[in-house]
């Protein structure tokens, strides 16, 4: 294929991506559950510190980014 049309097609598929993204960050607080504070994270609160870690978060959206560059990928073959 040519390089252009290679270009427009990345370019297409990152737009629909970003928007999605956009979509879901926007109906997040609408959502049964809320990504950053599921169960598993890890929070601590000290008298004078704070220390928060999402672990359970990253797990997720590994997973999610996983399977979609997984599909994205065999798409491609």
């Amino acid at each position: 294929m040519e390089p252009a049309r290679e270009l427009g097609k990345g370019l297409l598929i990152l737009g629909l991506v970003i928007a999605a993204v956009g979509i879901f960050l926007l109906a997040g607080a609408k959502l049964p559950f809320r990504l950053g504070r599921l169960p598993g994270d890890i929070s601590y609160h000290g008298r004078h510190t704070n220390f928060y870690f999402p672990i359970v978060t990253c797990i997720v959206i590994s997973v999610l980014l996983t399977l979609i560059f997984w599909i994205f990928g065999g798409m491609r073959r």
